[in-house]
């Protein structure tokens, strides 16, 4: 679970968020900015981001406060798993994903970015898991709520080749999953996955 201190700051920033959308009053609108200038203190307080990085992030915001969407995708080839390594993180590897753009449906997010990171063509063939961050130990802790949604995936064409974020693409075996980068998936789900292949009739894992 995620401390406390995360838990108010993010809860703050939500209320401020959705009621900048609403409210009509510029009083209110003026209280507000307040509640987000605090949220944003305590955010600050408790990390190494200034205040100013955090304001500016969540200024970004806007309309009703909802999670974030996250996609990842579960790619096998010849019982090992596909991995993309990530230059933002150290060289750390994942599975390959990111956010779902607005217009873009959780399939077409996955795919798209599974190409761009790993230069494979896949298609969707089902939804394994559908994760809160917070509750599965994700670090480093970030300032909006994100749903993360693992898709298993099939290739359909293309070949290995790196981008500028991923400088590296391979397949691993379960016994030689290498460093992984936390933020994006972690250890026990890519277990989790490696069983989901070995029993694909499992329902999809939720929360």
């Amino acid at each position: 679970m995620e401390p406390d201190w995360l838990t108010w700051g993010k809860t703050l920033q939500a209320i401020a968020q959705t009621g900048l959308h609403f409210t009509e009053n510029e009083f209110d609108a003026q209280r507000y900015r307040q509640i987000r200038d605090v949220a944003a203190e305590i955010l600050s307080r408790h990390s190494d981001t200034p205040k100013d990085r955090i304001l500016d992030l969540f200024s970004q915001q806007s309309g009703y406060a909802t999670p974030k969407v996250d996609t990842r995708g579960v790619v096998f080839r010849d019982s090992r798993i596909l991995m993309v390594q990530e230059m933002l993180d150290n060289n750390r590897w994942t599975l390959p994903g990111g956010w779902v753009d607005v217009n873009e449906t959780p399939s077409q997010a996955v795919t798209r970015e599974i190409f761009e990171e790993s230069g494979f063509e896949v298609k969707v063939v089902k939804l394994l898991a559908v994760y809160d961050r917070t509750h599965q130990g994700h670090r480093p802790p970030l300032p909006f709520h994100v749903y993360k949604l693992f898709f298993r995936c099939e290739i359909v064409g293309g070949e290995a080749t790196p981008s500028y974020e991923t400088p590296a693409v391979d397949f691993f075996a379960e016994d030689q999953i290498p460093e992984v980068s936390h933020s994006r998936v972690l250890p026990h789900q890519i277990r989790r996955f490696f069983e989901h292949y070995r029993n694909p009739d499992w329902p999809t894992d939720f929360d």
